[in-house]
């Protein structure tokens, strides 16, 4: 992607100040397409393909934009978190919780154990802590037992919340 389409990706994104300065129509007009979700699809592959981390945030941006369907895009995103060379796990993390499916389980429980070097700085662990709520809305038992496995983490952070998603669950449970 040259740089000037990624400036008019980032015209979609809303920054502190204005909102978006382009339209999605716009973007879609430029690339060829006429779905939102069919070029974010075509731009997560084309960044995961030539390893672009730049690409993967524009992907990202043109998917919210879009307000694209999350489950099409399950099986990219469950190969594309565990990759070191982009900076979206957290974002990534944050769609697959939406999907409240038990076959995000294991990567949700990857992203409570493993810290990208890109968020090595963060000792609040908010990778993990966005994981382990993820998993608290996951219904079934895969989930249920990855909270209770991470219920003896050696992080406090990690075991607390943890402890908060199983006590949610049982309140929901019950009542």
């Amino acid at each position: 992607m040259t740089p000037e389409e990624q400036d008019l990706i980032m015209d979609l994104a809303v920054g502190l100040g204005d909102g978006p300065t382009r339209t999605l129509d716009e973007v879609l007009a430029h690339f060829g397409e006429s779905d939102g979700g069919a070029l974010a699809l075509r731009l997560f592959q084309d960044a995961m393909e030539r390893q672009d981390a730049d690409d993967v945030e524009m992907a990202l941006i043109v998917h919210g934009a879009a307000d694209a369907s999350v489950e099409e895009f399950l099986e990219l995103l469950i190969e594309l978190f565990p990759a070191e060379w982009h900076r979206g796990h957290e974002d990534i993390v944050s769609m697959l919780g939406t999907l409240h499916s038990p076959r995000t389980v294991p990567t949700l429980v990857l992203a409570t154990r493993w810290v990208p070097e890109h968020l090595d700085f963060d000792d609040c662990r908010a990778l993990a802590v966005k994981a382990i709520w993820a998993l608290g809305g996951i219904p079934g038992p895969e989930a249920r037992e990855a909270l209770e496995g991470l219920r003896d983490a050696e992080n406090e952070i990690i075991r607390e919340n943890a402890v908060k998603q199983l006590a949610r669950r049982r309140r929901a449970a019950t009542g």
